[in-house]
């Protein structure tokens, strides 16, 4: 008998005694099933969340800082800002970034207002949208059909709108939108694009301030402030009536001590809603939002009346907490592995108790301590792998009936798969090693005498 004959021959041994106790050996398997089972689904979970991250940074854009403006709207203010102007977050902010800070990439400003939208007797609440072609870049946002505004239609302000995808859906059906008009509170605006579709979940748009862009009407930024609002414009009325334009510490139009401070009524008079910026690297991401700060603060009077918000660190939170929940599921799933390890262990030490005769019997005919240790050995190794087998299949199906009946996302990797498999056999090997030496070490005659 060769080599492979004889290692064969002990394999086939070993199938036999796993085939002659099954009860005993699916009992012993369990442990396995259910920790390879636990992996799958942990890291199906894992995968799962950093896809969702992924497609956060997509929407927040990878390198991104965001700038808000801020207007206060209670009686909280600062008595050394009294008198001071801001003229609020403008255009001309977003110039003189573009032109000055040099990592600045792409400068997008933003206004936004709700507004009903009718055509063909359908009317719905929508939002409006005024933006620039960057805004399309640094949200990675596609057309599916349609063009980009032109920098003539930019520069007019011209009635031109591309839509979101719902909005395309509601009003124009199956119909081709490209050319047709769609009315946006009391504007007209002709379709010139529609943008690919883009889910985005409640949870993105509250902690990361993104739009859902499937419902939105997207028109050129002087569009928006020549024919639907300028916050930024005086009106006759704020003069006669004397309002307050600007923040509550002090942002005023006129001396302070001739207002009554009781009838002071403050109100939003940044001309943008929103200005990201988009930077070369996220090396940059602090400085450029560090330097940005100081730029509008000397623009704004010495008025700190926006904020400089980084998303990517509200990513890395997220990211961060989600690791440290796949770490303990993950433990706990190892856990469940070492402990069908041990049971592996305990019932082939129980089974070369009860099989000491024939260890006796198998070394006294010619069989060598080698071929008894690969023996024991080998029917752990099968019970460990049929049972890794089996529990891939069921973390596979876990990890569906998770992601059906709570809605979070799971990805089944082969990289999860390999890993789980491979960590089973391992289990086999190890824990099956000192059951199978403690086989081999048994003298042969008192083995034979043993009853």
């Amino acid at each position: 008998m060769n080599y492979f004959e004889k290692y064969f021959y002990n394999l086939n041994i070993a199938l036999e005694a796993v085939i002659a106790n099954r009860f005993r050996s699916v009992l012993t398997a369990l442990g396995i099933i259910f920790g390879v089972a636990a992996v799958i689904a942990m890291l199906a979970i894992g995968t799962g969340a950093r896809q969702e991250i992924l497609e956060q940074m997509k929407m927040v854009g990878v390198n991104n800082v965001i700038i808000r403006p801020i207007w206060a709207e209670d009686d909280s203010r600062d008595e050394s800002m009294e008198g001071r102007f801001s003229p609020g977050l403008t255009l001309q902010d977003v110039e003189a970034i573009s032109r000055i800070v040099p990592t600045v990439q792409r400068v997008s400003p933003e206004v936004e207002i709700s507004a009903f939208a009718m055509k063909s007797g359908i009317r719905r609440p929508v939002r409006v949208a005024g933006v620039t072609p960057d805004y399309f870049e640094v949200f990675s946002l596609g057309l599916a059909r349609g063009n980009m505004f032109t920098q003539q239609q930019l520069q007019d302000g011209a009635p031109v709108a591309i839509i979101g995808n719902n909005i395309r859906a509601i009003f124009f059906g199956n119909t081709d939108p490209i050319g047709k008009q769609i009315k946006a509170g009391t504007n007209w605006l002709t379709v010139i694009g529609v943008v690919e579709d883009r889910m985005v979940t409640e949870d993105a748009v509250k902690s990361l301030g993104v739009s859902e862009f499937n419902n939105v009407i997207y028109t050129p930024v002087q569009t928006m402030l020549l024919r639907f609002q300028d916050r930024s414009a005086v009106k006759i009325d704020q003069i006669q009536s004397m309002r307050v334009r600007g923040r509550g510490r002090g942002v005023v139009l006129f001396n302070p001590g001739t207002i009554n401070q009781e009838e002071v009524k403050y109100e939003n008079y940044h001309q943008l809603d929103r200005v990201v910026i988009q930077v070369e690297s996220s090396e940059q991401l602090t400085p450029t939002a560090d330097v940005v700060r100081r730029m509008l603060i000397r623009r704004h009077n010495n008025v700190e009346d926006f904020e400089v918000i980084i998303p990517e660190l509200l990513l890395q939170q997220e990211q961060r907490t989600k690791d440290i929940f796949n770490i303990v599921l993950g433990a706990i799933a190892g856990i469940s592995l070492i402990v069908g390890g041990i049971g592996i262990m305990n019932i082939m030490l129980a089974s070369v108790m009860e099989r000491t005769k024939e260890i006796g019997i198998r070394l006294a005919v010619g069989a060598k301590k080698t071929d008894v240790v690969f023996q024991f050995l080998s029917e752990s190794t099968i019970i460990s792998v049929v049972g890794g087998i089996v529990g891939i299949f069921l973390g596979i199906a876990l990890s569906r009936s998770i992601m059906h009946f709570t809605e979070i996302l799971t990805i089944v990797s082969l990289g999860s798969v390999i890993i789980s498999f491979g960590v089973a056999a391992t289990v086999g090997i190890v824990f099956g090693y000192m059951p199978a030496q403690k086989a081999a070490a048994k003298d042969p005659v008192s083995s034979l005498r043993y009853e």
